[in-house]
């Protein structure tokens, strides 16, 4: 059976931050597990009844009706975000964090949900959130999921202030980040956005907006390394569950954003072999 993260990590990495909760009964299984197979469920894209519990657990089998009761109750009590915060925390020094970049993406829902409207480019109904990641193409922080028939730019300041509240919450100073991003975001909302956060926007002009011989910063070198976080969509597209939306409920699809981040980063920052059962 194929293996996200051995169960090792999940029980160190995962699992000792776990909100307990002191109403309802305990779980009958060890935690890792119940993890082990949400992951399973992240990466493959299999759709919940179809999960082979009889092969993801080891001693007692809980249905797939089990496992899904606790992602959602931990997506709920936004677990995923906070465990995702925790590691931000703990391995901050791992990170390179001389440059980040921003992009936003929309992913297709294919039944519809929270935060879903029709998206003229794509030709279909999607949700749009922003991503943020660092030098190393490791996700840092994602937006809120807006309706995809919003662009980029759409409420920005409230999005971006959600995004670098992610990494103060993680104790990670933004004042004087180096942010590069494509000329989608040349907008003087999100330029005054990054001035406030005193974050050095490193934004490719856009033509549209004419005006070629302003002041406005622009390091061309910096900005060829943009790059980076397309290669940081890739690696989140990799997660079947990421690539199209099948989740009607932002939290639940949060989540699974939140849990891919950890993964990525875990498997930079730990190598390991893949657990066979």
């Amino acid at each position: 059976m194929y293996s996200v993260l051995d169960k090792d990590t999940i029980a160190l990495e995962i699992v000792p931050y776990i909100p307990k909760t002191n109403r309802g009964f305990a779980p009958t299984v060890p935690l890792v597990e119940i993890v082990n197979a949400i992951l399973y469920k992240l990466k493959t894209g299999v759709q919940w009844y179809q999960l082979p519990v009889k092969a993801l657990f080891d001693s007692k089998v809980l249905s797939w009706q089990s496992v899904y009761y606790h992602y959602r109750k931990w997506c709920l009590c936004g677990f995923w975000k906070d465990c995702w915060v925790n590691f931000l925390h703990r391995h901050k020094s791992k990170l390179d964090l001389s440059s980040v970049d921003l992009d936003g993406s929309h992913t297709s829902a294919i039944k519809g949900g929270e935060q879903v409207e029709y998206q003229a480019r794509k030709r279909r109904k999607t949700t749009n959130a922003l991503y943020l990641s660092e030098r190393q193409g490791l996700p840092l922080a994602m937006s809120e999921p807006l309706a995809g028939n919003h662009n980029d730019l759409y409420d920005i300041e409230v999005q971006f202030e959600v995004v670098t509240g992610t990494l103060k919450d993680a104790d990670l100073s933004v004042e004087g980040l180096f942010l590069n991003a494509d000329a989608g975001f040349d907008s003087k909302d999100f330029r005054q956005a990054c001035a406030q956060e005193q974050i050095n926007a490193n934004i490719c002009f856009n033509r549209r907006n004419g005006d070629r011989d302003r002041d406005d910063y622009f390091d061309k070198e910096l900005y060829d390394q943009h790059y980076v976080i397309e290669r940081t969509n890739a690696w989140m597209d990799s997660f079947r569950s990421l690539l199209n939306r099948f989740d009607t409920t932002v939290a639940s699809w949060t989540g699974f954003n939140y849990l891919a981040f950890i993964v990525l980063a875990l498997k930079k920052f730990k190598p390991f072999k893949k657990e066979k059962v």
